[in-house]
């Protein structure tokens, strides 16, 4: 396969998991800022530091304000990380591949496009905000579908794969470090009922909520919320399920190719990682260390995945 093509299927599934991680984020800063008491927007800065577009927001607005980051999220052609903009960089992406996915796949991708921006034509009401982010993730549900049901298993699927789960291992890792490390009110409330209800809210906005209390039957813990997100492999939004399936896509890779890539090992580091620590010792070491790590890592094989397959060439 052309190193376009392979780029070209890469990051279109990364920006098309990108518009749906980005819904899922707002919907976490909107359900925590109902559990503010004194109602501010702090929040909403946190939010925008895991989207990694808060200088770009501040150039523009300065201040923080909840109506003008969710804005900036939802539809702001100038933030190339906004729902709009990420779809349509994956519509784009669909065009120069289209002969490498099936007619099913460009047209749930198409119709997306079509959706979102009539959706998102103009600012979102408070009142409407849940709807539609309810649609993003529906129509992200349905391109999964068409890639599911209709695509051949090789490599245009694995490309497919690898951006999928390196997008979500990455929004994982970030979802989990803005809530520990910056939502925090203050260290005099962990453990109090607004932690609590913050932790349930990151277990919610990765559709983990039912999972978690369907495996666990009791009530939620931070610790508990972690430990899921970040070691349970049956998760399918967990940092060890969605490495472990960029893994197995490499492999897949190495054997259609014939031969193995740097990145197969960076891959395989990753996991190591995540298989030797469990969640007692990434507590006593620092969760925030253990994500930035983490990100690091997930970064550096996005880079190597992109040479090892010339992306650019």
């Amino acid at each position: 396969m052309l190193g376009k093509t392979a780029g070209g299927l890469f990051w279109m599934f990364r920006y098309l998991e990108r518009s749906e991680n980005t819904a899922r984020l707002i919907e976490a800063g909107f359900r925590m800022a109902l559990t503010r008491p004194d109602g501010s927007d702090d929040e909403w800065g946190s939010v925008l530091q895991t989207a990694a577009v808060a200088d770009d927001y501040r150039e523009r607005f300065g201040e923080i304000e909840a109506s003008k980051v969710i804005d900036f999220l939802l539809r702001d052609s100038a933030n190339p990380s906004s729902v709009m903009s990420s779809i349509a960089t994956a519509r784009q992406n669909a065009r120069l591949v289209r002969t490498a996915i099936t007619r099913e796949v460009w047209e749930a991708v198409n119709d997306t496009y079509m959706i979102l921006k009539q959706a998102l034509a103009r600012p979102v009401a408070a009142r409407d905000l849940p709807e539609v982010l309810g649609m993003i993730r529906q129509q992200s549900a349905l391109v999964r579908g068409a890639l599911h049901g209709t695509m051949l298993r090789n490599d245009v699927f694995d490309f497919a794969r690898i951006g999928t789960f390196l997008e979500r291992a990455d929004n994982t890792a970030r979802i989990l470090d803005v809530k520990y490390y910056v939502l925090l009110p203050s260290i005099t409330q962990i453990g109090s009922s607004l932690d609590n209800v913050q932790w349930e809210t990151i277990l919610r906005s990765v559709a983990g909520q039912r999972a978690y209390r369907w495996i666990n039957k009791g009530e939620a813990s931070p610790k508990g919320i972690a430990d899921f997100l970040i070691f349970d492999g049956r998760m399918p939004r967990s940092l060890k399920f969605a490495v472990s399936k960029i893994g197995t896509n490499l492999r897949y890779l190495e054997e259609e190719y014939g031969a193995p890539a740097p990145s197969h090992g960076l891959v395989n580091d990753i996991q190591t990682r995540i298989d030797r620590s469990n969640i007692d010792q990434v507590f006593e070491e620092g969760l925030h260390e253990f994500i930035l790590e983490i990100l690091q890592s997930l970064a550096l094989l996005g880079s190597q995945i992109s040479k090892d397959y010339r992306f650019l060439g």
